[in-house]
């Protein structure tokens, strides 16, 4: 251990040594806060929606044939007590919750105001609106096709207005910074965990000192736990220095707990710190290493949810996100943060980390000692 402690203590002077060190560890959690939490969605499509029908009516059916016709929603649809909505919505097992109320058919044919109750997830403020709007414009198609219908109006019936209540879950004011920052802390403790393993590593190859460390006493245990474990320390520093300025410069509201987000973290650090190691075990220079690093990195950040919904995505990009923990990460910060989530309601997201992080580094570490 006191091996462990002292090459510790080496990598923290190294890295403060560095002149390029300070500014990304203290400097780019400004820079990507402040710049990259405006960056925009892309259109909403095939969003995953429930119907409640407590009425079971030929008019209920005929509206959520509407939903099922639309390119903007996909329905699930449900027929029992809505006493399950919030735990569904929370479960992500839908984004939106409509229901129809008893007498629903009734109330139209007798000109009564029908009140319909939609129940959004609204940690993606945008969405969320997006939602509300073509929701409306499908009740307004309704309205004007069946209520405003000439042999309806020929019977004496007056027009019947909707109301529609909307309640914005774990987000009510529809903010979309809420939405974009705990993305922009994804991507904040990837870059220290992927990008600096692997740059620090293969710098260590460039120098010639890997050889010099090889021929000494030191085990490789000791070498890499020592290697690793400052930048597992500075990934967790950036999370709490980027939930601090969005706490205090955008208001972000915390509703979970700091603990189980840490534990999330040391999980996701693991596996971002393995597969460092993995790439510098390829690469031979630090040129080398970047390229790889921005080519996976991209493609890995683009297709984790941080800037598109992921539901919209081909059925294919969706299948390949199972192995993208940018992905798993991404969803366990925003329940988290946004919902107060637990260990046990993201207990699948954290398998799937703690499995990945413990394949990744144990390639990783299998492959370092093959090559040294």
């Amino acid at each position: 251990m006191r091996t462990v402690l002292i090459i510790l203590r080496k990598e923290f002077r190294q890295i403060f040594r560095d002149r390029m060190m300070i500014p990304i560890i203290f400097i780019m959690p400004f820079v990507q806060t402040l710049v990259l939490v405006y960056a925009a969605t892309l259109e909403l499509k095939d969003t995953s929606i429930t119907v409640v029908d407590l009425d079971r009516s030929d008019y209920s059916r005929n509206l959520i044939s509407k939903f099922n016709a639309s390119p903007f929603f996909k329905v699930n649809f449900q027929d029992y007590n809505y006493s399950n909505i919030e735990d569904d919505i929370l479960k992500e097992n839908t984004k939106s919750v409509i229901i129809i109320p008893d007498n629903f058919e009734k109330d139209i044919r007798n000109s009564i105001p029908v009140n319909l109750q939609m129940n959004i997830n609204a940690i993606d403020g945008q969405s969320a609106s997006l939602i509300s709007i073509y929701v409306n414009q499908i009740l307004a198609g309704f309205v004007k096709e069946k209520i405003l219908h000439p042999t309806v109006l020929s019977q004496g019936q007056m027009p019947v207005s909707f109301n529609v209540k909307s309640r914005f879950l774990y987000n009510e004011e529809l903010n979309f910074k809420h939405f974009m920052l705990p993305g922009i802390l994804v991507i904040l403790i990837s870059m220290i965990s992927i990008f600096l393993t692997a740059l620090n590593l293969v710098k260590e190859k460039e120098k010639g000192t890997m050889e010099q460390i090889n021929v000494t006493p030191i085990q490789k245990w000791q070498f890499l736990t020592g290697k690793m474990l400052p930048f597992m320390i500075i990934g967790i520093f950036e999370l709490a220095l980027g939930l601090t300025i969005g706490i205090l410069m955008f208001d972000l509201p915390f509703e979970g707990s700091v603990l189980t987000l840490f534990v999330f973290a040391l999980v996701y650090l693991f596996a971002g710190i393995g597969m460092g190691l993995l790439i510098s075990d390829f690469a031979s220079t630090q040129q080398q290493a970047m390229f790889t690093i921005f080519f996976f990195f991209l493609i890995l950040i683009l297709m984790s949810g941080i800037f598109t919904s992921v539901e919209s995505m081909p059925d294919w990009a969706q299948t390949v996100n199972k192995i993208n923990p940018l992905y798993y990460f991404m969803r366990i910060l925003r329940s988290v943060i946004l919902k107060g989530s637990t260990i046990a309601d993201l207990i699948q997201e954290f398998l799937a980390l703690v499995i990945m992080g413990v394949t990744i580094m144990s390639v990783a570490v299998w492959r370092y000692r093959k090559t040294n």
